[in-house]
């Protein structure tokens, strides 16, 4: 596979493109919809939850977490997640931005 040119585009097509790209696999919206209705989130629950084996749950989170939608404490030999809200919201306005711009009067 090539190499991207992604240097050739602007900070918000990069960071939307990368956005959409961890929001790219259902795995990852699970895991999002889940945290999102806990007041915190210990790994375990999400493998129970999920269905998937705790390897790929850590790696989903990890890319999650990458790009701050997630946020995480290690209690004891567990990790506890929550939605990251400054980043999701951020990541809203971001959202809402390229949207707003868009004509209307095409096709």
């Amino acid at each position: 596979m090539g190499v991207t040119k992604t240097q050739i585009f602007d900070q918000q097509q990069n960071e939307l493109a990368q956005f959409f790209k961890i929001l790219g696999h259902p795995a990852r919206i699970a895991i999002l919809q889940f945290i999102s209705t806990q007041d915190s989130c210990i790994c375990n629950d999400l493998v129970d939850e999920i269905g998937l084996a705790q390897a790929t749950i850590s790696q989903h989170l990890k890319e999650l977490k990458r790009i701050g939608l997630i946020q995480g404490e290690i209690e004891g030999k567990s990790m506890c997640y929550c939605i990251n809200i400054n980043r999701w919201n951020e990541l809203q306005q971001t959202l809402n931005s390229f949207f707003n711009t868009t004509k209307q009067n095409c096709c």
